[in-house]
């Protein structure tokens, strides 16, 4: 392989999206970005008329942040394309990972940037594809660690392209050099404390002499494994798609299935539903205590800040810290108005409807607050009055969710919990005008 602009041409033809409306190249300053840049204005109005730009993260880690705006300005100046230059502030906790957390600013920054259905493009080449599935392989990840970088993916409002994970970092430099603007070198690459520094001064060099072109197989491995896990998700799509249960997954469902079906499926619910999945490890200790729980038991098993629950036969995707509606709340009786319950509670309205509740038999203001214990209502006129517990087991409510439903007091009496259950004998009686509540973005409760 030669890189040309003609070869990039051809990698964006097939992978920019249909709907794309322009390209963002991400630039550092470095050769790599500038050859990209380069092979991409070149091409100039040949590909699509999309509209063309550069895109500098500035870091502030190092003194020679300045020498890489200055590079990159004198490169965009050469060949006519804008800049925009986005300054960010690395924080890192106290044993955390500088590099991780730079490359987190700066995909943050990225992704603010991106215009919708625009185009991010990074120069990550066939050496940094095979890195990265080096270190995968090295912290013992699987076939989705192995599939390492993809070709494109979503991002933000627009979509992450690598067009030239294929092509060889000499023939990119190459390339890049054809350009009179300077090119900084990054004194962080040097840094032998990171892991990828380590591997690329002390470990490639003996890898690349004993098997020359190595960065391309590994790159096309690399490639292989993500063909794979693409069909392993198809499958698991399909596994799914027969476990649901609403928002939940069947757990006979999952016994029926074997181990290895069970993990990918499950794993595969996790990533569709925008959750990382915990370690192997912990993801089948989780279907050991989902499977073999008794059934009056509540398995959660927990990660991060999310956890798998089960109750009733359903496995659920829940917060580590079950959300909980806090304090005492006063709410004005009166169509339209609005409560807010707090962080990921949504709010509750009145709305006029015949049927709803007598406002006429109401105090002016109510008292919302979560249950105590012993809560009581009469659900309807033939019914007898019940507790809120009974009424959440008979409904099915998820027992980690009853300390967020919002109970609705006139004085001292339970008027109405959520909009599950109004107490019948406050309802306006035929089609007399009746106020009805509505929960708006509630969480899941059943």
């Amino acid at each position: 392989m030669t890189f040309s602009a003609a070869y990039l041409g051809a990698v964006l033809d097939a992978q920019v999206p249909a709907g794309a409306t322009g390209l963002a190249v991400a630039l550092s300053g470095g050769a790599d970005s500038a050859g990209l840049l380069m092979a991409i204005a070149r091409l100039g109005g040949a590909f699509r008329g999309l509209p063309l730009r550069a895109v500098h993260v500035d870091h502030g880690l190092q003194p020679a942040a300045r020498c890489f705006r200055l590079a990159c300005a004198a490169l965009c100046t050469e060949l006519n394309i804008p800049l925009v230059v986005i300054s960010v502030a690395v924080e890192t906790e106290s044993g955390a990972s500088l590099e991780a957390a730079a490359r987190d600013a700066r995909y943050a920054a990225l992704q603010a940037e991106l215009r919708p259905g625009e185009c991010l493009l990074t120069a990550h080449h066939a050496r940094d594809q095979a890195e990265t599935l080096l270190l995968q392989a090295l912290r013992g990840s699987g076939l989705k660690g192995l599939s390492a970088m993809p070709m494109c993916r979503p991002f933000g409002r627009g979509w992450h392209l690598r067009p030239v994970l294929e092509v060889p970092q000499d023939e990119l430099l190459e390339f890049g050099a054809r350009s009179s603007a300077p090119s900084i070198a990054d004194p962080m690459n040097e840094d032998l404390r990171f892991d990828r520094n380590y591997l690329r001064r002390q470990v490639w060099p003996r890898i690349e002499a004993r098997w020359p072109g190595s960065a391309i197989a590994l790159s096309r491995t690399a490639r292989h494994a993500a063909e794979a896990q693409e069909l392993l998700d198809r499958s698991a799509a399909v596994q799914v798609g027969r476990l649901r249960d609403g928002e939940a997954l069947s757990v006979p469902g999952l016994r029926a299935l074997s181990l290895s079906e069970r993990i990918n499926a499950l794993r595969f619910w996790l990533s569709d539903s925008g959750v990382e999945p915990p370690s192997t490890a912990r993801l089948t200790e989780a279907l050991r205590q989902i499977l073999d729980a008794q059934d009056d038991h509540l398995p959660a098993i927990v990660w991060g800040e999310r956890s798998l629950r089960r109750y009733r036969q359903r496995v659920f995707i829940a917060d580590a810290e079950p959300p909980r509606l806090e304090g005492t709340r006063s709410w004005r009786v009166e169509a339209g108005s609005r409560i807010d319950l707090g962080p990921n509670l949504g709010t509750l309205c009145w709305v006029a409807q015949s049927g709803g509740l007598d406002a006429a038999r109401l105090p002016h203001s109510l008292i919302v607050r979560r249950r105590d214990g012993g809560e009581s209502l009469r659900p309807a006129l033939k019914a007898k009055t019940q507790t809120v517990q009974h009424l959440c087991q008979s409904y099915g409510v998820l027992p980690w969710m009853r300390d967020a439903l919002p109970l609705v007091f006139a004085d001292d009496d339970l008027i109405a919990v959520a909009d599950l259950w109004l107490d019948a004998p406050r309802r306006a009686g035929g089609t007399s005008p009746g106020l009805e509540i509505h929960w708006d973005e509630a969480p899941i409760i059943v």
